[in-house]
């Protein structure tokens, strides 16, 4: 693998245990280091980052704190 992605993996260990989990990867940068912001993307997507994820992850968050908020209600009734 070029010098240049370990530098970069060993800055980023979350891409590193991307990696860890998705052995492929390591073919991949190998043959092409070029593939190393397509990696960011799979990552990403892997870690729910991406922004729908993020968006889907809040609304979630929010639907489970207005269930709570009705059920503290009905309680208080």
């Amino acid at each position: 693998m070029d010098n240049d992605v370990i530098a970069y993996l060993r800055k980023n260990p979350e891409l590193a245990e991307f990696i860890r989990y998705h052995p492929i990867w390591y073919r991949y940068l190998m043959r092409d280091p070029g593939r190393l912001t397509e990696l960011k993307k799979e990552a990403k997507k892997f870690y729910g980052k991406t922004f729908p994820q993020k968006v889907n992850t809040f609304s979630n968050q929010l639907q489970m704190v207005r269930m709570f908020a009705e059920m503290a209600k009905s309680m208080k009734d």
